[in-house]
């Protein structure tokens, strides 16, 4: 079964994540320091002990066989005392190294050997008692000496195991400074491992958060703009992949209502078109008095009244041409087209509507220019709807120039027309090339319905084009298009 994690869950996930890292270098760490309090407490109570104890043992039975020696041969008393203080410390010293085992240390046998053997000699105790008694029986004095060949054998057995134990204080010292180092190491890489992970924690989430924000941005803009972009991909459960999921449907259903209109507008168009015909055609025939002579009042309102039939059809026709010229619908036969001849063209069919306002005409378009590749008509159709504009908004006696640039960096071609007008406010820039959008002068100063720059839009958007526009208010403005400098779709 697949497990399934919200936003929510992941965040539990990663933290979970940190901490159990962390827990376990915590963790990692509290055994190698157990383990060097354990290796440093042996080095303290066993290893120390038998140092200083062998020390002492050594020293100790020196005394003893010197004190003998010199009682033996002197026959003084104080030799004997001398002999019992050493013989204490001698009991005392191999006592703190035997007791080690009653504290669960292990100790080599050679120093039980040597407490067994000399408990078959009298103690320390016995030969004080001895000393301290008035009369003493000179012959048990010998049973007190330990043979001097016992003697040597244990001076060399304990010497033996001294060097021994030096050499386990060195090596245990050394595990110490290792395991130490080891602690160390492992609680650094615990840190680098928690920082990595958190890190990479971080960085997933903050990606699986801004990369659906980012497309989700990016859709609602090129919706705000009018244009329909691929559905956002759902590449989660979480809430992340329901907004994307509900995005989706929305846009669905925002293009199936756009689709309705524009069918609806069209069906309407096409249904007016018939009757309205037939009124401008009988109108035509009242005005050249086919039905009979017309005075000049009738004249007048006649003509009033074909005016306002080729105005009603011209709008008709833009509200059909925009229901055709949808992106998707479009139907694009791309061709090469040199620009100098085709703007050239393109002025020649605006002159006289330019020379009806006189407005002067200019084409800039630089040497050795690429040809671009499209439909000629329908580009034809996107300039021709460009210089329209740039001579319906431009005073009288100003000039219009439309020309062409090549970025060769990013291998594109711009197409523009640059007008003298009133310019356009920067908060109508953006909304321009909306179906049926206007700005707030235009509705009050010229008729229209806002849809010719939406063609414009449509036929760049299906040759894989962009439109832009520059305006400054009291200054002019410029549109224009850019095309890839190679073949579209």
């Amino acid at each position: 079964m697949k497990l399934r994690f919200g936003i929510t869950g992941k965040l539990l996930v990663w933290f979970l994540s940190i901490i159990a890292i962390f827990y376990g270098t915590i963790l990692n760490l509290y055994i190698h320091v157990e383990q060097v309090v354990k290796l440093s407490e042996s080095i303290v109570i066993k290893n120390y002990t038998i140092a200083s104890g062998t020390k002492k043992i050594l020293e100790a039975m020196l005394n003893m066989e010197e004190n003998k020696q010199k009682y033996l041969l002197l026959k003084k008393a104080d030799y004997l005392t001398f002999y019992n203080e050493a013989q204490r410390e001698f009991e005392k010293n191999l006592y703190k190294v035997t007791r080690l085992t009653y504290l669960e240390y292990e100790i080599s046998d050679v120093w039980q050997d040597i407490h067994y053997a000399y408990g078959n000699k009298p103690n320390a105790t016995e030969v004080a008692r001895f000393l301290a008694a008035a009369d003493k029986d000179p012959k048990t004095i010998d049973t007190f000496w330990i043979p001097e060949t016992t003697i040597n054998s244990w001076i060399d057995k304990i010497s033996a195991e001294r060097i021994k134990n030096e050499e386990e204080i060195k090596q245990t010292t050394r595990e110490v400074n290792r395991k130490g180092r080891l602690s160390a190491k492992n609680g650094l890489i615990g840190l680098a491992i928690s920082s990595v992970v958190g890190l990479l924690g971080i960085i997933y989430i903050a990606y699986s958060m801004i990369r659906p924000l980012r497309e989700l941005i990016g859709s609602i803009r090129d919706i705000s703009s009018n244009r329909q972009g691929p559905p956002l991909k759902v590449r989660s459960k979480d809430e992340f992949g329901k907004l994307a999921h509900a995005f989706n449907n929305m846009s669905q259903r925002l293009l199936k209502e756009e689709r309705m209109r524009s069918d609806f507008i069209s069906m309407l168009s096409h249904e007016i078109r018939t009757p309205l015909t037939s009124i401008r055609e009988s109108v035509n025939m009242i005005r050249e008095e086919v039905m009979g002579p017309v005075n000049n009042r009738q004249e007048k309102f006649l003509s009033i009244a074909s005016s306002e039939i080729s105005r009603i059809s011209d709008l008709l026709s833009h509200l059909m041409q925009a229901s055709r010229l949808e992106p998707g619908l479009l139907n694009i036969k791309p061709e090469p087209i040199d620009i100098e001849p085709f703007l050239s063209e393109c002025a020649q069919i605006i002159k006289l509507a330019a020379e009806a306002k006189n407005i002067e005409l200019k084409v800039d378009v630089p040497v050795d220019l690429p040809p671009i590749v499209g439909d000629r008509r329908q580009l034809q159709q996107a300039m021709l709807n460009y210089l329209s504009n740039a001579v319906k908004f431009s005073e009288t006696g100003t000039c219009v120039t439309t020309g062409a640039s090549f970025e060769r960096s990013k291998k594109q071609i711009s197409c523009f027309v640059k007008d003298n007008g009133a310019g356009i406010m920067e908060e109508d820039q953006s909304l321009l090339f909306n179906k049926y959008y206007r700005g707030q002068r235009e509705r009050e100063r010229l008729e229209g319905v806002g849809l010719g720059l939406s063609i414009v839009k449509n036929i760049i958007e299906a040759h894989n084009g962009k439109v832009w526009v520059k305006s400054r208010v009291g200054v002019g403005s410029t549109f224009g298009f850019t095309l890839p400098n190679r073949p579209g779709r």
